[in-house]
């Protein structure tokens, strides 16, 4: 699979994703409501009633980013969350968002790798990641650790774009490629974080090959849901 990076910089992707999202954290919220005209939020939405049924107490939300899933998921289930992330900024937009909500009780928020979970194996009730499994710099290495620190017999639910297919993909992809960016660009100041979002979507498999990667990491179960005509796919592995 190609490795696609924001920056280009001849630094890891690791270490361009999170100057990446350092950079556009103040404007992340604005612009992601925006872009999707606010359709992502049905998305997290769908997610969570998705993970509801598995009686969640305690759940892990990585690549949380301002905390937006972290916050549905508890409003929606009740559990204990934490949300991790490689961006400390976006971590402080986060933590300030929780605060205002009062939830700061139930949402805790701390930096770290995905590809090295500061957790033990087998620890959580449900495992999440919107939007954050494009910027893993090793996606195997990512998967697999997502699948070790949820229990034997829970999931992992990962939000993530895919493609649209059929006679609407064409305007769509002009859209993500032409317009999208520019509005990034203007909103956010960072030239490249926006032109990154489709390049890296470009790359990404979806569907059933993004199904046979979980299979091949070791999960028992693969079910997946389309969004909005596929526009973003909710993937559910069970261990």
């Amino acid at each position: 699979m190609e490795q696609v990076k924001p920056y280009n910089s001849g630094a890891s992707k690791k270490s361009e994703v999170e100057d990446m999202f350092d950079n556009i954290a103040p404007k992340y919220d604005l612009l992601n409501h925006v872009l999707s005209m606010k359709i992502d939020v049905a998305w997290r939405n769908n997610l969570v009633k998705w993970m509801k049924k598995d009686h969640v107490k305690e759940v892990l939300d990585v690549a949380t980013g301002t905390g937006d899933l972290a916050i549905a998921i508890q409003k929606g289930t009740d559990a204990q969350v934490v949300g991790l992330d490689l961006s400390q900024q976006m971590l402080n937009v986060g933590v300030i968002k929780i605060k205002k909500l009062k939830l700061d009780g139930k949402i805790s928020m701390q930096k770290g790798d995905a590809e090295g979970l500061p957790f033990e194996e087998n620890r959580f009730d449900a495992v999440s990641v919107a939007f954050g499994v494009r910027n893993f710099e090793n996606l195997t290495k990512g998967l697999a650790e997502l699948k070790r620190v949820v229990k034997e017999g829970k999931s992992v639910y990962i939000l993530e774009f895919s493609k649209v297919e059929g006679f609407l993909g064409p305007f769509y992809m002009f859209y993500f490629k032409n317009i999208l960016p520019k509005i990034g660009k203007l909103v956010s100041k960072d030239n490249r974080a926006y032109s990154y979002l489709p390049d890296s979507v470009n790359a990404f498999p979806f569907g059933e090959k993004m199904k046979q990667i979980l299979l091949d990491t070791g999960f028992s179960n693969v079910e997946y849901k389309k969004q909005s005509l596929g526009i973003a796919t909710i993937y559910k592995a069970t261990k």
